[in-house]
């Protein structure tokens, strides 16, 4: 393992879910993450906003981790790779981003999986997994999410997550190019010590 990846921030922060583990990027990391995102590229775009021109480069990359260093350090967002427990195999991502404190004591989440992974219940657990992070160990009150209205992969994954539809937000998201509508979800913490899923190893 690289020297950096002892040092990066957060790296501790590894959490178990049902067949995945997620855990904050690391600088070794970028060749997988590049690899899977360059062929994976025609089946995200149209989902996401539009990539930077040196978006899978070394030095977009370092600013990438730079970034999420500091969103950590202050505690604003939580950003995971996730990985398949079989063989640990990178899959995709999934953020914790916007984080409210105060009266609001929320945050927003946000996910994408390699074009290799679909519809193989690894985002269900990422999603799950995070969401017990976030309301067991951030103490978050509310979690939300937004998808396309025509992403019905999407729309079902939050719903079997335990997201519930709330309503719909007229050009929301600049998504590959153009101002989009999105569907709003949320998720509220469950009563203490209801079960969850995934489980929390170390922070």
């Amino acid at each position: 393992m690289a020297l950096l990846d002892w040092i990066t921030p957060g790296d501790s922060l590894r959490l178990q879910g049902d067949g995945i583990e997620i855990r904050p990027p690391r600088p070794s990391d970028f060749p997988e993450w590049a690899d899977l995102r360059r062929a994976s590229r025609d089946f995200l775009q149209p989902w996401e906003p539009t990539w930077p021109e040196d978006d899978l480069t070394r030095a977009a990359w370092r600013r990438r981790l730079a970034s999420y260093a500091r969103d950590i350090d202050l505690g604003v967002a939580y950003p995971f790779f996730v990985f398949r427990k079989t063989d640990g195999a990178l899959t995709g991502g999934i953020t914790l981003s916007n984080i409210r404190r105060g009266v609001a004591q929320m945050g927003t989440v946000g996910y994408w999986c390699g074009s290799g992974f679909t519809r193989q219940g690894l985002t269900l657990a990422a999603v799950r997994t995070l969401s017990r992070f976030a309301f067991r160990t951030l103490a978050l009150h509310r979690l939300e999410a937004a998808c396309l209205p025509g992403n019905a992969p999407s729309r079902n994954l939050l719903g079997q997550a335990g997201f519930q539809e709330e309503g719909l937000a007229r050009a929301y998201l600049k998504i590959n190019g153009e101002w989009r509508d999105h569907v709003l979800f949320g998720q509220v913490a469950p009563p203490p010590h209801g079960d969850g899923p995934g489980e929390l190893l170390s922070i």
